[in-house]
Formats: C-alpha cells, structure tokens, sequence
C-alpha cells in the first residue's frame, strides 16, 4: 500500500498510455487493433509492480515487445519502459537492473524490428529504438543520481545518530563511571574509620550523598535523550569546574596537587576545549582511583603558546595500556576530534602518566 501510495504518479500515467494507445490504434480509417492496446493497458498495470519484484522490468519489455509484434501503432507505448528503467534504477543499484533493463530493451527491440520487416520502415525502427535506448538511459542516469542523494542522505542521518549515541554512552561512561568511582573509595574509607573516627566517616557519607546525587542528575538528563522527556541537559563542564573535581577526589583520600599556567587565559580559550581537557583530568583521576593503587596525583595544565598541554602523573604501580572499552579509549576519541594528540603509559621512575596536547 505504501509503494502504491508512493507512486501515485503513475496513474496519470497509466491514463495516458491507456487513452493514447486507444486513440493510435481504434478509430474509424484504419482497422481496430484492439489487441495492443489490451497489451498496452498490462503493460502499464505491471509498472505498479516494479517497486517490490524488479523482474517486472522484462515483463513490460515482453509486453511492448508484443505491442509491436501485434502490429501496434506509434504512440505512447514508449513511455513504459522508460518509466520502468526510471522506476527500477529509483531503487536498486546498478548490478541488479542493468541486466534486466537490457534483457527488457531487447525484448522491445525485437518487437519494433519485426514490425519494421512487415512494414517496410525498418530504417524508422531502428532510430525509434535508438531514441528509446537514449531516454531510457536519461530515466536511468536520473533515478541513479536521486537514488544516491537519498542514499546519503539516508547516511548521514544514521552516522549523526550513531555519533550522539557514542557521545551519550562516553558522557553516561565519563560521569556516573567517575561517580561510581569516587562512591567506592569514599565507602572504603568510611568502613576504615567508622570505629576510631566517627566525623570522618560522616564525611565520607555525604561525600558519597554529594557524589551519588551528582551522578543520578548526570544519568536523568541522559536518559531524557532518549525517551524524548523535556529535561534539562547536564551542563558542560570547564576548567572551572577542577576545583570541585579535585575536591572530591582528594575527600577519597588520593593527594591532588595542581600546577600550571592557565590562570588568567580560561576566558581565551573555548568551551568545547574546556570540556574536552576538564574530560581527560576526569577520566584520568577516575582510573587512579580505580586501578592504579596510588597515594598522590600530580595534575598540570599549561597554556603553552597555541596548545593546552594537560598532564597527569601518579605515583602507583602503573602497568600496561588498557586500551579497550571507553575509558583511554574514548578519551583518545574526545582529543583527536579535537585535533589534538593522547599519550598514556607507565612512566621509568613509576607511576603513570596521561599527557594531551590540544590546539587551543
């Protein structure tokens, strides 16, 4: 019903197929030829079916072959297979429909020929079949070019989709991951001096109230994406935001110590490149946290002519790359498509070591 409905067009067409073979072939001077235009009439039925069963291409062909081949006059009828080369070339690429447009055109061909042997005008078929081959090559070439801008378009608008799941799943990744992170060793602390140290426990608890919350509101406005609820989308952070990330991490117990020059130059620099540097700190603190055993982080960031350069080094027991799932891996993502470089890996003296470079 869809491709019937989208093919509305087709019944004008049909209409004057029908009434134009009728006019060519059934009047008063010449004997009615009904014949052809009942093979006319199927001929152009049969362009309905083109959409789903693109076979249906050799079917006109054997039918307006058999036009001719009745002794059909000239009219209309020439339309169906370039209506039909238009239809099926709208559709399928090349290696489906060129074999049965050829097999349809010869059909055709064969029809016009043997008319042009009775009647003594095979010199007229002959160019009516070149004038046929070249609108139908025109119809084909046409249907070719809409069906590849479609294609594209078609393409761009599931690579756009596949992109802002990918940035969902790294923000979901970036922010509940590092929420998750910073929960697990404020719990640990708590248990370890839930005894001897009861305010520092309590601490650790509303550290981990502060953090769950924080992730929650991360996670909801993710969410809202993609059920389409009007919610407000969790804002970017920057620079700005260091302080309160380090904070935390440093309430789990890890030592932060910040250095740098980029007092002064945040302004000049873009929120797209503050989102980017305050992601590596996130995802690189995170992964201390999580598996790199250490006592202290070093974090720098420095403004360094045309690029911000952001460095952060541990003191624990380093180890190989894991550069699998949407950890380093999605931070290399963020910093190429910013055009910037990514370098991670256990540093000589021990330790780890996450460095960026990015064009500011």
């Amino acid at each position: 019903m869809n491709d019937l409905l989208r093919r509305w067009w087709l019944v004008p067409v049909l209409f004057v197929i029908v009434a134009g073979s009728l006019a060519v072939n059934v009047h008063g001077s010449q004997p009615n030829r009904w014949f052809p235009v009942v093979l006319a009439a199927l001929a152009s039925l049969v362009l309905f079916a083109i959409d789903r069963f693109p076979w249906a291409v050799v079917v006109d062909g054997a039918l307006v072959g058999g036009y001719f081949l009745a002794n059909g006059d000239n009219g209309p009828i020439f339309f169906v297979i370039i209506v039909a080369t238009f239809l099926v070339a709208l559709r399928r690429p090349p290696r489906q429909w060129v074999p049965l447009v050829v097999l349809a055109a010869l059909l055709v061909w064969i029809g016009l020929t043997v008319r042009g042997v009775r009647s003594e005008a095979l010199d007229l078929r002959v160019w009516q079949s070149f004038g046929v081959g070249a609108f139908s090559a025109a119809a084909a070439a046409i249907a070719t070019s809409v069906r590849l801008r479609t294609e594209a378009r078609a393409d761009r608008v599931r690579r756009a989709a596949s992109e802002e799941k990918l940035r969902m799943a790294q923000d979901l990744h970036d922010g509940v991951g590092h929420g998750l992170a910073v929960i697990a060793m404020q719990a640990g602390v708590a248990l370890h001096v839930l005894d001897r140290d009861p305010a520092g426990a309590r601490r650790s608890l509303e550290a981990i109230r502060d953090t769950s919350s924080e992730a929650l509101e991360s996670l909801r406005a993710e969410l809202s994406q993609l059920t389409g609820d009007a919610a407000r989308r969790a804002p970017r952070r920057t620079l700005a935001d260091l302080d309160a990330l380090v904070a935390r991490v440093s309430a789990a117990g890890l030592r932060v110590s910040r250095s740098g020059a980029t007092t002064g130059t945040e302004s000049a620099l873009s929120t797209d490149l503050e989102a980017t540097a305050y992601a590596v700190v996130q995802e690189a603190l995170t992964n201390v946290l999580r598996h790199a055993d250490a006592t202290a982080v070093d974090l720098r960031i420095d403004r360094d002519g045309d690029t911000l350069v952001v460095v952060v080094t541990d003191d624990g027991s380093g180890g190989p790359v894991q550069d699998e799932g949407m950890g380093i891996s999605g931070m290399r993502t963020r910093i190429e498509s910013a055009g910037g470089t990514l370098s991670v890996g256990p540093r000589p003296q021990g330790g780890f070591e996450v460095r960026a470079v990015l064009p500011a």
